[in-house]
């Protein structure tokens, strides 16, 4: 859905307004803190979820908004997860806010680079191409046994505590805490973004790619851009893996990974942000319950939501929500 700023107001100043966070969304982050009060016991799982819900962020910002549809982006956000690890285990770093940057800054570059080749294919080319660097970079994990471990994993990551005061506990409140913050860094980051000249900008190109050279815009620098914030963005979301868990598992590049990021966006909805969230939350909440009750098919469960939910809500969870409101309001 386009957004078009009225006629009579300074097209600025309404970006900015749109930037503000709502009543409705403080409430929303506030919810957020229920899991210290009322779920102790699931901390790790809720630490899980700002993670994935930041990695679901950095895809929309591409999917949702730029258009660029991707089956490989789990290669940053494993590159974040290597550079984090291998800072600590290699090199004896294991500070994390530090080690957060450089693993978000690397992603960032290797997006950058990538995104030469991104921005010059489109469709189900696009789609080989993503899926292709995704598999390059798994493989080529998998070789490296003896700077990544190969299918063992990386050992010896060992995390310290956040400003040498905070450390990571066996359940999961520092991991939240960290996490959450993060999440919110990168929200509100993301936010700025698509309310935003540049924002608008996407949206066009995602609407028609074909029409933005005709008003001057320089789409090709506009998606290389997006895909660098994006894949410094995933590269973030793999370090707080790494940190908050202290492993690094082959399974953080991933075909699996990438697809069950896309699965997330389509259940909670697409160029929506808080979609990204949503999707995140339901998604690893089902899994949660449905692996407890048979570990071996819960993946039934999220293909029937999936199916329901593109059935009867094509836009999404929060697109139907947002349809329902505009129609009783």
């Amino acid at each position: 859905m386009s957004v078009v700023a009225p006629a009579s107001s300074d097209p600025v100043a309404w970006l900015r307004r749109r930037s503000r966070l709502s009543v409705f969304e403080i409430v929303f982050w506030l919810a957020m803190l229920l899991p210290f009060f009322f779920f102790p016991t699931y901390l790790t799982l809720a630490s899980q979820v700002a993670i994935t819900a930041l990695f679901a962020i950095s895809v929309d910002l591409i999917l949702g908004y730029a258009g660029i549809v991707t089956l490989g982006h789990a290669m940053f956000f494993g590159l974040g997860a290597y550079v984090a690890g291998l800072l600590s285990a290699r090199l004896g770093w294991g500070e994390p806010i530090s080690g957060l940057l450089i693993a978000g800054a690397f992603a960032g570059l290797v997006g950058f680079v990538a995104s030469y080749l991104i921005v010059r294919v489109q469709h189900m080319a696009l789609l080989m191409v993503t899926l292709g660097l995704g598999f390059l970079t798994y493989e080529l994990a998998n070789a490296m046994t003896w700077l990544t471990g190969g299918t063992d994993g990386l050992s010896g990551v060992n995390t310290w505590p956040i400003f040498n005061h905070f450390r990571f506990d066996l359940w999961g409140y520092t991991a939240y805490s960290y996490s959450l913050v993060v999440l919110l860094l990168g929200f509100l980051i993301s936010r700025r973004i698509v309310n935003s000249s540049f924002g608008l900008a996407l949206r066009g190109i995602r609407e028609n790619v074909r029409r933005m050279p005709a008003i001057g815009s320089e789409h090709r620098w506009h998606l290389q851009k997006v895909y660098t914030i994006s894949a410094a963005m995933a590269g973030v979301a793999g370090a707080l893996l790494t940190q908050s868990t202290n492993t690094v598992a082959l399974e953080v590049l991933s075909f699996q990974r990438s697809a069950d990021v896309v699965v997330m966006l389509i259940l909670g909805g697409t160029g929506r942000l808080y979609g990204a969230i949503l999707g995140s939350i339901i998604f690893l909440l089902v899994r949660d319950q449905a692996a407890g009750l048979n570990p071996q098919y819960w993946y039934f469960w999220i293909g029937l939501l999936l199916m329901i939910v593109v059935l009867f809500l094509p836009k999404g969870i929060l697109g139907g929500l947002s349809r329902l409101v505009r129609r009783n309001g």
